[in-house]
């Protein structure tokens, strides 16, 4: 399929967009990223996606060529030129370190934003749930959504080996963090818990569940949560925004309360599906 994409100012099909292989992105993972997708052909949440865009640019020292509307306006055209060659689109927007004199020291960035077409999960892990595997690692810059994933990709391969879906993040003392490109809830009692923001990635989905809940009422607080905690909640689920809500149902060796997807999860999801069909 052959789509068009953006690329330091021009329109060109996404395979025809080409990086110097001296590009401190490409030699150091030295570039950040944001990804969004559509719903009825339109950006989902596009604000909150630029603003997390810009604060990762500024914690790099990266400035974009483009101002939040300049990228407005370069993605709605992207949705409008595209508009015939799939139902719904995925758009990661890229901003790396530019090409390097000596691989360290930043260049011109380089501007991008691809397009693909948005290819939905198997509809079976919103019924039956999916199951994770633990590590110790903490991000280097947590707050920021850089392209520094190696690790995270290294785990995300034993996942699969082990028939798991995702990875959850643990820190040294074993408290929970963020899953690898997903966010972490869990339920206890009837409340809604996930781990302090301060010491994660905030989602832009985790932030449009957070209103979610506020308007249905359903309780919910950042706190720490131990790993042993894990063994006694009733309920956790994941978010991303190519995930939506995903119930867990297992992670490591151990079941989660029933080992089904618990009724606030489920919840959620029927809520999340209700407002982003007429979006």
């Amino acid at each position: 399929m052959n789509l068009i994409g953006f690329f330091n100012g021009k329109y060109l099909p996404v395979k025809k967009i080409k990086i110097s292989i001296f590009d401190l992105g490409l030699l150091r993972s030295y570039a950040v990223f944001d990804f969004i997708r559509t719903y009825n052909q339109k950006p989902f949440l596009l604000d909150d996606h630029l603003k997390r865009f810009f604060n990762s640019a500024k914690a790099l020292s990266l400035k974009s060529p483009y101002n939040f509307e300049g990228i407005k306006r370069i993605i709605n055209k992207l949705i409008e030129t595209n508009k015939n060659k799939a139902k719904e689109f995925n758009l990661r927007i890229v901003l790396t370190g530019g090409e390097s004199e000596n691989s360290t020291e930043p260049g011109k960035p380089n501007f991008l934003i691809i397009v693909t077409p948005l290819k939905n999960l198997n509809q079976s892990i919103y019924k039956k749930g999916i199951k994770l595997i633990t590590k110790i690692y903490e991000r280097q810059f947590p707050q920021v959504k850089s392209t520094l994933y190696g690790p995270l990709i290294k785990f995300l391969i034993e996942a699969k080996k082990k028939k798991a879906f995702e990875v959850l993040l643990l820190d040294r003392n074993k408290r929970v963090l963020e899953c690898t490109t997903s966010n972490f809830f869990i339920v206890k009692k009837n409340k809604v818990y996930t781990p302090p923001l301060k010491n994660v990635l905030g989602g832009i989905t985790q932030k449009f569940i957070f209103k979610l809940m506020k308007e249905n009422k359903i309780p919910f607080e950042e706190k720490e949560i131990k790993y042993e905690e894990l063994k006694i909640i009733d309920e956790c689920f994941i978010t991303a925004t190519n995930k939506e809500i995903i119930p867990v149902v297992k992670i490591d060796n151990f079941k989660i309360g029933s080992g089904k997807p618990g009724k606030i999860t489920l919840n959620l999801i029927n809520l999340f599906k209700q407002f982003v069909e007429n979006y």
